[in-house]
């Protein structure tokens, strides 16, 4: 038979085959998506982005899929292992291409608001003083601040303020509006207020417990805060009226304890520890600081002793957030009146430091997740 002769009804394969690209290929929609979604949990919370409300909004054009999370958190520390779940899961279902991802947050609070617009407050404290607490609560204030939430930093140390000095306000004056409500510092993006504002500068306080109670309770419920994401309350040392009063004045997210491996800081903070318990406020974790000096060879000395926290926080099942070395240029930027994550924010300190704010950010997503009520 002649080539390209055809017999009868019998068509060539030519003839064929703009039929045979022409069939018509089964239409991604946003149920599949949302179904293997499903399959994708929030590796704190343990469960799944959907159930969580997460999933904000999701397109599909051809092979193209849009998806926006919603993360509980701006400063969220595994929002890359989110993200990869997810390009793992969407990008087995047929005729995906390409994946788009979008994340925004909103951070969650307990289910009773802890001031009108603040949805979480959180207690940074310390069993003894010199521990490097106030300069540690600086700069996750400011760490916050930098990963994109609304942030207020309340220095409930009266009788040893010294925020004004960490974040460059000494000598400013809070002024109060035509309501007599207080209005806030602000300081990189931190919204402030310390006592050592509102009396003379090196001026001794000398108050009783009672003063101590409507003092706090002044500063806390008369400041315009307006919305923020977390305030963080630098407490004074030890476990005096302050750390009671704030615990029965608003309903705290957690508490930060600040400590050094030396024996005698880590019996301190264990009672700092009974205490948070006592007044059923969650311990949230540990923080080291001055774990170790960095000698200029590189060997690291152990000033102050070796493993504490880590041994306490696994005795009582807490999370250590982090440990911080005894270094210069943290000492520094706080009598420079500028936290380190701002000074010098590519420092490994910095970084550090920066890990540190999300883990704490984490861990108050988690105490939130567990207050909502069940379904």
């Amino acid at each position: 038979m002649p080539f390209g002769r055809t017999v009868g009804k019998m068509v060539s394969c030519q003839a064929l085959w703009p039929l045979l690209v022409c069939l018509p290929m089964a239409q991604l929609t946003e149920a599949e998506v949302l179904e293997v979604l499903k399959t994708v949990n929030d590796p704190e919370l343990h469960q799944d982005l959907v159930g969580l409300g997460m999933v904000d909004q999701i397109s599909i054009d051809g092979g193209r899929v849009g998806i926006s999370i919603v993360l509980t958190t701006p400063a969220c520390p595994l929002r890359g292992k989110i993200e990869a779940d997810i390009r793992s899961a969407v990008g087995r279902l047929e005729g995906v291409k390409v994946i788009e991802l979008n994340f925004g947050a909103q951070v969650r609070g307990p289910k009773q608001e802890a001031l009108p617009g603040v949805r979480n407050v959180v207690a940074v404290g310390s069993g003894k003083g010199g521990v490097g607490k106030s300069t540690l609560a600086a700069n996750l204030a400011a760490s916050l601040v930098l990963e994109g939430a609304a942030v207020g930093l309340l220095d409930a140390d009266i009788y040893g303020p010294s925020q004004a000095r960490m974040f460059a306000l000494e000598g400013k004056r809070l002024m109060a509006d035509d309501e007599k409500n207080i209005i806030p510092l602000r300081s990189y993006g931190v919204k402030l207020i310390t006592i050592a504002n509102l009396v003379e500068d090196g001026q001794a306080l000398t108050w009783r417990g009672p003063i101590l109670h409507g003092t706090l309770s002044q500063l806390l419920t008369q400041t315009v805060w307006g919305e923020l994401d977390y305030l963080i309350v630098d407490l004074p040392p030890g476990t005096g009226d302050v750390q009671l009063s704030l615990s029965q004045l608003v309903p705290l997210s957690g508490a930060v304890l600040v400590t050094t491996p030396q024996d005698v800081a880590l019996l301190d903070v264990k009672r700092a520890y009974t205490m948070f318990r006592k007044t059923h406020v969650p311990v949230l974790g540990i923080i080291e600081n001055m774990s170790y000096y960095q000698l200029p060879d590189g060997t690291k000395d152990f000033v102050f002793g070796e493993g504490g926290a880590a041994e306490l926080a696994e005795r009582e099942g807490l999370e250590l957030l982090g440990r911080i070395p005894l270094t210069k240029e943290l000492r520094a930027s706080g009598d420079d009146g500028k936290p380190l994550v701002v000074a010098s924010p590519d420092s490994r300190d910095a970084q550090d430091l920066r890990k540190i704010a999300r883990s704490l950010a984490g861990q108050v997503s988690i105490q939130a997740h567990m207050s909502l009520p069940v379904l």
